[in-house]
């Protein structure tokens, strides 16, 4: 298999927009060690021609643009794209709205949780995605889903798991306590494979915590992209960005007894790679003592562009 990171960093990319946080600043100045970074998203091929969408980001188009594997063949017709299916881990804003960006007609089939395809199905933006075309299709959980094109299978496998997480911010709901909504299926993991060569990685961009199970089932994997949002849980209070806590987003941080770097430490993962960065995290730095003590516990910090074989 064949994954790219399309996109490395959280909702709003680095540098965000309207941000000018000391690490925003640095890489609009092209400081030494600070990289741009477009939204979440992963690609993967089993055999180079025929690729899936991990989420599609608002930045979808530029991903695509600087990643000619993803572009038009030029052999292939008037009309003609190698990206054949998108499957949704969850829906953010940052990991939705990229499908906007499929809209021309183009063959494919989108995959999801019931709770994710019903917030595309009510909102009508994504009317734009003609059904003619565009096939909906329910990843239920717990169980090996083939990949299917609109011309056949893809040779790829998903298997779709809940893991602790809470609902979309744009659909939280106060009034149901402090789970604000959240249901199974708001936030899942992907264990993506090939049966053929019998290779598999995992997929998980928003966690809110590595509990017994998801511990369990991550244990000894050979690859895993996973949550890397937060270093400290009040890193955006303290820097003034947010009142909210990492916990409060649904993200687990990095460092600390209960953070991702402690919780990995044991499970025997051969690869661990951060994606889903904000541009909060000091480990965008290159030169800190954050990316120092990530890289030192056997974690990769994601980038644009990204290459791994399996």
């Amino acid at each position: 298999m064949i994954i790219k990171v399309l996109g490395s960093a959280a909702g709003g990319g680095f540098p965000q927009w309207n941000c000018n946080c000391s690490n925003c600043a640095a890489v609009r100045q092209g400081a030494p060690g600070f990289t741009a970074r477009t939204q979440s998203s992963l690609a993967v091929s089993r055999d180079g021609t025929d690729w899936v969408l991990l989420n599609t980001s608002p930045d979808l188009r530029e991903q695509l643009n600087r990643t000619p594997e993803l572009g038009s063949k030029s052999n292939g017709g008037l009309r003609n794209s190698p990206i054949k299916a998108a499957v949704l881990t969850n829906g953010d804003v940052d990991h939705i709205t990229g499908l906007i960006n499929l809209r021309e007609m183009e063959p494919l089939a989108v995959y999801g949780s019931g709770r994710v395809l019903a917030v595309l199905a009510n909102n009508s933006i994504f009317n734009v995605l003609n059904a003619e075309k565009v096939a909906r299709r329910d990843l239920p959980l717990g169980t090996s889903t083939a990949l299917h094109s609109a011309d056949g299978d893809l040779g790829l496998t998903v298997e779709a798991f809940a893991v602790p997480g809470k609902v979309a911010l744009y659909l939280e709901d106060a009034s149901k306590g402090s789970d604000f909504g959240t249901e199974e299926g708001d936030t899942i993991g992907l264990k993506v494979s090939d049966p053929k060569s019998g290779k598999a990685f995992f997929y998980v961009p928003g966690c809110a915590d590595v509990d017994k199970d998801l511990a369990a089932r991550l244990n000894g994997a050979e690859l895993v992209f996973f949550d890397g949002t937060l270093f400290e849980d009040s890193e955006m209070i303290a820097a003034g960005l947010s009142a909210k806590t990492g916990k409060r987003m649904g993200h687990i941080s990095m460092s600390g007894p209960d953070g991702s770097i402690a919780a990995f430490e044991n499970l025997g993962v051969n690869r661990k790679v951060y994606v889903h960065i904000n541009n909060s995290n000091p480990v965008l730095d290159e030169n800190s003592n954050a990316r120092r003590q990530a890289e030192t516990s056997g974690w990769e910090i994601g980038f644009d562009g990204m290459e791994i074989r399996i």
